[in-house]
């Protein structure tokens, strides 16, 4: 009877430890995936600064036809409601 009892506290631990280390693995995978994805998205982000800089914008414009407006050309729109109005402020993101 005891050597039952002990085989299944021995078989409980077993099962345990091997879930633990199962669940460790799988962690160990996350925090490797989220790293390639955080480089990615830097990645991302750099090149989306890039193409929006002067220096990209202005060759790929003039190809199109497109060029810079004179400074007479500039038409500045009031908005209703006058210029009291904030935009709202931005939205923090998580960092972990």
């Amino acid at each position: 009877m005891w050597l039952v009892a002990l085989l299944a506290a021995l078989w409980l631990v077993i099962a345990r430890q091997t879930a633990s280390l199962n669940a460790a693995r799988a962690l160990t995978d996350l925090r490797t995936e989220r790293a390639t994805l955080e480089g990615r998205r830097a990645e991302l982000e750099r090149r989306v600064r890039v193409a929006q800089s002067r220096a990209v914008l202005l060759p790929r414009a003039r190809q199109l036809g497109l060029r810079l407006p004179a400074d007479t050309e500039i038409i500045l729109l009031p908005v209703p409601g006058g210029s009291q109005q904030t935009p709202p402020p931005p939205v923090p993101r998580r960092r972990k």
